[in-house]
């Protein structure tokens, strides 16, 4: 199929996917061990992925091994923090505009080092290089609802949670929302555990 066709999946029958193959991750039942050169083949006309994941660098967050995803079935993201800028937005768009994508996940994890950072930056002024910065300004504003109060590893989860929920509120203008009830596409939030391997969808 043309990379410019509607998707054959629905929004909600992609998220269904993404469940089923992280419940098959979880339980040890991985589909894709190895790809067979044949699949290969096929995918060189074209790609047709039924989600699009922004993710976090970490290394051990890969989305298609957590989704039990095969070669061409997920359009990945990953900047540390999963975090939004020009040149991610503009990817974005790309799997929006072209590829069809119905549903758009951004993807957190427990314990991430980006958000980590961006606490101890605003809790406890501590800095970093400059670049780091430019990066972790993306974070801060997503932390100003989330108590300190808290045990540290609650106020942890909040704020990878919160992180999370930032973007997707940063997605979500009235040029996306319009689109999201016309094209019938899905934009939702999600945190990874590493110990489980469970990812948990946010409503």
């Amino acid at each position: 199929m043309s990379a410019d066709n509607p998707s054959p999946y629905t929004a909600e029958q992609a998220l269904r996917r993404l469940k089923e193959g992280n419940e098959r991750f979880v339980n040890g039942e991985a589909r894709f061990p190895t790809i067979q050169k044949e699949v290969l083949v096929e995918l060189t006309r074209g790609q047709q992925p039924y989600a699009t994941i922004l993710g976090c660098s970490d290394s051990r967050v890969p989305p298609e091994l957590v989704f039990d995803a095969g070669f061409g079935e997920l359009f990945v993201v990953r900047v540390a923090g999963n975090v939004l800028g020009p040149s991610i937005l503009g990817t974005l768009q790309y799997a929006a505009n072209h590829l069809h994508t119905p549903l758009f996940v951004i993807m957190g994890h427990e314990g991430c080092g980006a958000v980590k950072a961006a606490i101890a930056w605003k809790l406890e002024g501590a800095r970093h290089a400059s670049k780091i910065e430019v990066l972790l300004e993306n974070i801060l504003p997503a932390l100003d609802g989330v108590d300190p109060a808290q045990a540290p590893e609650a106020f942890m989860q909040s704020a990878v949670e919160a992180n999370v929920r930032h973007a997707v509120s940063a997605l979500r203008t009235p040029e996306v929302q319009e689109r999201l009830a016309v094209s019938g596409m899905k934009l939702v939030g999600a945190v990874y555990d590493l110990e489980s391997g469970r990812v948990r969808f946010l409503e």
